[in-house]
């Protein structure tokens, strides 16, 4: 393994070695082998970045930037990712067995998001206050909250990062972001991107390394003014403890078991490439992935059997073909977490109607797109979250049930619903505990749109106009303009 491609840490504009000298291997998981080694960050390191993003964040040549030029960096920025979409989908996809066809689309579709930041960088406006006190000129600013944490997993992590890099950096922050210890070579490939784009050493750091000597110090450093989290809601309970030795400001987006609602009105074929793609795509590697598809039962064999139909000419395969639809799983842990849910969902009467296995690939990463029929909602494909392609459908008779069974879970971050009714769509849509609700389509994202979820799927929102102002804090500034010298000092004004 000594001919692998090897990562090295991005730390203050300089690519450095970790400090322990930990390494650690990145495995290819349409083979099961080793592609990559990575340098692992240690404590030490960690500080060295934190230092060196307080330091560009107080240093001239980044604080006394225009937010205008600021923006200009950012498009320069998106650039040079939609030039280099087809290399960095490439890694991504060798590094995490999505497909190429989605990692390229997707890296190119982010550099939007950097566009989007870079317009928004000069349009961040304080206010002049009509204050209730003669002789007081009195205005707001929004300052850039400080050092900024990302840390983003291994699956979406260009748009992951997007979503926290794109604001923070808009706003004048700066950002040591963490890569995952799983798959992170598109993250380390993505900082030589930064590097070109002229963003001065310290404003943007990259790191990975696990949890012990990397995300646990990185998290609670003093220095650390804001923690911007996508992850598990296990790893967030950790983060929000780290953040008390802080008090850094925390979003969490975390994971879902979001439901796609089919109403006895809806266009069947719609609802189940709907189902198909929110449950198939990205191999169901997604944390909006809709897993809990809730039918109205006149026709739930019609939608069985149109997933059934559509499935059957899915390829599972090479990720790097364009034939492919389905690739391996980042992990054989997920493949063994959906065996034994799958173990636990028909010993409670549940039927698999097609896939349930792992698929006949040379690598143990690979499981087959499958459709599971529950026959009650404590069925534990309908409580556990796989991250793996599985399907599962639960019949309801009305609209208030289905309503309930919607919101019948822990977590609340997407749904999906399927109606010609518009006035239903409306309706069933503000009743659903989501943050996210898609009416007759599924899994479509926009720098535009906020993004971010209700119950244990987190809090803040990440995209959107707003987001930006969730990486500044307001300050006030009071000016007195009389003449006439400042009254009695123990009387408050």
């Amino acid at each position: 393994m000594n001919n692998l491609p090897h990562y090295q840490l991005y730390i203050a504009g300089q690519w450095r070695a970790g400090a322990t000298g930990q390494v650690m291997h990145s495995v290819n998981p349409a083979d099961g082998q080793p592609w990559a080694s990575f340098d692992c960050a240690a404590p030490e390191d960690v500080d060295r970045a934190v230092a060196a993003a307080k330091s560009a964040l107080e240093g001239p040549e980044w604080r006394d930037m225009t937010q205008t030029a600021r923006g200009k960096l950012l498009y320069r920025l998106a650039d040079l990712i939609a030039q280099n979409a087809e290399h960095l989908g490439r890694i991504e996809t060798t590094d995490s067995g999505k497909l190429a066809s989605e990692t390229m689309a997707q890296t190119g579709y982010v550099a939007d998001y950097y566009r989007y930041y870079a317009g928004l960088a000069d349009k961040i406006e304080g206010a002049v206050l009509p204050i209730d006190k003669p002789d007081m000129h009195v205005y707001t600013q929004r300052m850039p909250i400080g050092v900024v944490a990302g840390i983003v997993p291994w699956n979406a992590q260009m748009f992951l990062a997007a979503t926290k890099l794109a604001p923070a950096l808009a706003a004048g922050c700066t950002v040591v972001l963490k890569a995952s210890e799983i798959a992170p070579a598109p993250m380390i490939e993505f900082a030589r991107l930064i590097d070109q784009a002229g963003f001065p050493p310290g404003v943007v750091s990259v790191i990975t390394g696990d949890a012990e000597n990397c995300a646990v110090p990185l998290t609670r450093h003093k220095d650390v003014d804001r923690i911007a989290f996508t992850g598990g809601p296990e790893t967030a309970k950790h983060v929000i403890r780290n953040s008390a030795e802080n008090f850094a400001v925390t979003t969490l987006e975390l994971g879902g078991k979001s439901p796609i609602l089919v109403f006895d009105d809806a266009e069947i074929d719609a609802a189940a490439n709907g189902l198909i793609a929110g449950n198939f795509g990205a191999s169901g590697q997604s944390c909006v992935a809709g897993t809990r598809g809730l039918v109205h039962r006149p026709v739930m064999d019609r939608l069985i059997a149109a997933i059934t139909e559509k499935s059957s000419q899915l390829i599972v395969g090479d990720p790097h073909d364009p034939a492919t639809h389905l690739g391996p799983l980042c992990t054989v842990a997920q493949v063994e977490r959906i065996e034994d849910t799958l173990r636990k969902a028909t010993d409670q009467g549940a039927k698999i109607i097609f896939g349930g296995a792992r698929a006949d690939q040379a690598s143990p990463h690979y499981f087959q797109p499958t459709l599971v029929a529950c026959n009650s909602p404590q069925v534990e494909t309908l409580k556990t979250e796989m991250f793996g392609p599985v399907m599962s459908l639960l019949p309801f008779d009305t609209e208030e049930e289905a309503i309930a069974l919607a919101n019948d879970s822990d977590f609340g971050l997407g749904s999906g619903i399927f109606t010609t009714n518009l006035a239903r769509a409306h309706r069933v849509s503000r009743r659903i505990r989501s943050g996210i609700t898609w009416v007759n389509t599924y899994r479509a994202i926009s720098p535009i749109a906020p993004f971010g979820g209700f119950n244990q799927s987190g809090y803040g929102r990440e995209a959107g106009k707003e987001a930006i102002l969730d990486y500044t804090r307001v300050k006030t500034t009071w000016i007195n303009t009389s003449e006439a010298p400042m009254a009695d000092p123990f009387v408050m004004r």
